[in-house]
């Protein structure tokens, strides 16, 4: 592909590349740390980067974009950074994206649509995205020990339309012990939406002769809004039981989901880079140096408290200290 000879000549040494970072929504700490990242990685490789937010609605998001890529009134970015609000990546406006000469990345998504569009376009167009079926796999082995009897645990889920929230959901399955039962709950990514998924299933006859041996969230937020509704929703002697339940989530930020785990709120955590950093630099270089980045990078999770600390600590858990 000839993009990068375009690119070389064309921008590099006369302006100062300029990026726009579209993200789901402000109301979850790993969006706002790959916020956060995106702006950090930018002022280290000197670039200028935007960063809007979805409020997590995909026809906003898609106006958002379509706004900018189709505005005549302001110079356009030579980048977008996607974070999908909804079940697709955009299709349509990816399309319009780098037929205007503008780069492209998908964020925690695999988007079909990229083969045909890399296969035409004269501008770089990649996905970077954490390894969910890892990540699924990874709260599957957290699972296995801290309840090697099995039992039922509840697991809330991001929302139906996100494929994120479908591969953490295979891997989970793939890895968790066959004896461990899970009754499937939705959420929306923050930490409202997992109070109010569990605060719901309390509310159904069932659920209260239904014995709870853990809390399994898709990410932390949610993690500690069902921690949140099982103190609050429950009679004291129901409180204390739940207290000492094993609660895990993932995304393992520093000053959320690992200090979750430090105090012993969550019994686990899985740790995902944020990876606005990698499409940030695999753009400059793209942009600057002309080679195509891989359509899918993938970035690694890991698992906070490694696994063979888990096993070991299960037997010694202590009470969490109250938020």
């Amino acid at each position: 592909m000839g993009f990068g000879i375009v690119f070389q000549k064309g921008l590099v040494g006369v302006k100062k590349l300029s990026f726009l970072v579209s993200l789901i929504t402000e109301n979850n700490d790993f969006q706002v740390e790959q916020a956060k990242a995106a702006e950090e990685t930018a002022r280290r490789l000197n670039v200028d980067v935007r960063v809007i937010y979805a409020g997590g609605d995909a026809i906003t998001q898609s106006q958002q974009l379509l706004k900018v890529i189709q505005s005549s009134d302001s110079p356009h970015p030579d980048a977008i950074v996607l974070e999908p609000a909804g079940g697709t990546a955009l299709p349509h406006v990816a399309n319009a994206c780098v037929a205007a000469g503008i780069g492209w990345v998908v964020l925690n998504r695999e988007a079909d649509y990229l083969t045909e569009l890399r296969r035409s376009s004269k501008v770089p167009a990649f996905c970077v995205s954490a390894d969910h079926r890892e990540v699924g796999r990874i709260q599957g082995q957290h699972m296995a020990a801290l309840l090697p009897d099995g039992g039922t645990a509840l697991y809330i889920q991001g929302p139906s339309t996100s494929s994120v929230a479908r591969q953490r959901t295979m891997g989970m399955e793939q890895a968790k012990p066959k004896n461990l039962k899970l009754i499937l709950l939705k959420g929306q990514w923050t930490e409202d939406s997992g109070y109010k998924s569990v605060s719901s299933w309390m509310h159904l006859s069932t659920s209260q002769k239904l014995p709870v041996d853990g809390v399994i969230a898709q990410n932390d937020d949610m993690a500690m809004g069902a921690r949140k509704a099982l103190r609050e929703l429950t009679h004291a002697e129901a409180q204390e039981k739940f207290a000492v339940l094993p609660f895990t989530g993932c995304d393992g930020l520093p000053g959320t989901g690992q200090k979750y785990v430090r105090s012993n709120l969550l019994a686990a955590t899985v740790v995902i880079p944020p990876n606005t950093v990698q499409a940030i630099e695999k753009m400059v270089q793209a942009l600057q140096g002309g080679a195509m980045p891989p359509d899918l990078v993938l970035t690694t999770p890991m698992s906070c408290p490694p696994l063979e600390e888990l096993s070991s600590r299960r037997l010694n858990r202590t009470k969490p200290h109250s938020t």
